[in-house]
């Protein structure tokens, strides 16, 4: 396989960034087809991530990530990615570690996103050729040195099992919260509506549960989020606010409703989708230590607080733009893959 630099890398990528960005024909009718192959992937969300993504592949960030890492593309290793489908192009940052590593990416994709992906690599060997000996699609995965691996806590198990010869990185399900403090500003909480309701809550990027003080008054948060009430024009949406409306009403269970998200209470993280569960704390010290225990099972928390947690923290409103460096599940992608031998 032909060795190429990371400068020349980079550029290449950061050529695919710019593409996103400004697009073509082509780009937009990907993205406004792509509801066909699946439902969830409407020309906006679709939209989103294209725009989110061409805004990642900056060469100022690329070479910002990169900086720090020795990269060796003399030996390189056969990587295989099981990719997950909940989010458009949400498994492309694993792609892209293994690309810029040097390594090949044995690239297993979801059926729920098999389009967005291959059209992207494909630009991308269209602007470099030097790529295409690291890009193979495959079916099932054999003959490989290491695997990064996405899915749910029930496959995760049997990743465990299957892949525990090799060098690995599982990813389970994880959820992020929103520590709120009862001081946020009105503009403040109708940015964590973006937190909650971009891809229709369905990342782990996506706040599922707000920590609140105890006795938070809700009306200022449902007044700043009522502008995302066009989510329930989405039926697939719809159907699981009606289900889950049901449920709380013949379960009787105690809920905030301001007609297209439902807030329960609940010691719980994950919510069920197109609900929010709330917990109140009587000191951030009590916050804090919830989300020590729980640390695990949270990708990120949206916070416009100044105090430290001990997971990943972003301002309200950005759960949904990570950086480079911000890795899933807090597990640095790059190191892992500069450390195959």
């Amino acid at each position: 396989m032909s060795i190429f630099s990371k400068e020349k890398r980079i550029i290449a990528i950061k050529q695919l960034g710019d593409y996103l960005l400004n697009g073509d024909d082509e780009l937009q009718n990907l993205v406004e087809s792509a509801k066909h192959k699946n439902a969830w992937f409407t020309k906006d969300e679709v939209g989103k991530a294209v725009l989110a993504n061409g805004q990642m592949l900056n060469q100022y960030d690329l070479n910002n990530w990169l900086s720090g890492y020795h990269l060796n593309f003399e030996r390189p290793k056969k990587v295989g990615l099981i990719l997950a489908g909940n989010l458009p192009l949400v498994g492309f940052h694993d792609v892209l570690a293994v690309l810029l590593t040097g390594n090949i990416a044995l690239i297993k994709l979801s059926s729920q996103d098999d389009n967005l992906i291959p059209f992207l690599l494909k630009k991308l060997t269209e602007i470099e050729p030097a790529f295409e000996n690291q890009i193979v699609f495959v079916q099932k995965l054999e003959d490989f040195d290491a695997v990064i691996a996405t899915g749910s806590n029930n496959s995760s198990r049997y990743f465990d099992y299957y892949f525990a010869k090799v060098p690995n990185i599982i990813r389970k399900n994880r959820n992020s919260i929103a520590l709120l403090t009862g001081d946020e500003s009105k503009e403040e909480l109708h940015l964590l509506g973006n937190d909650i309701f971009d891809y229709y809550g369905l990342g782990c990027r996506n706040v599922s549960k707000l920590l609140v003080p105890k006795d938070y008054n809700f009306i200022p948060f449902f007044e700043a989020i009522e502008p995302f009430n066009e989510i329930l024009n989405h039926h697939k949406y719809q159907n699981n606010y009606d289900y889950n409306k049901s449920i709380y009403l013949i379960n009787k269970n105690k809920h905030f409703d301001n007609g297209f998200l439902l807030v329960t209470e609940s010691d719980k993280i994950t919510s069920p989708l197109s609900a929010v569960f709330y917990q109140e704390y009587g000191s951030l010290e009590e916050a804090i230590n919830y989300i020590n225990t729980e640390k695990d099972n949270i990708q990120v928390v949206v916070s416009n607080s100044d105090v430290e947690l001990p997971t990943a923290k972003v301002k309200l409103g950005e759960s949904q733009s990570p950086k480079l460096w911000d890795y899933a599940d807090g597990v640095d992608t790059i190191a892992f893959l500069t450390a195959l031998v």
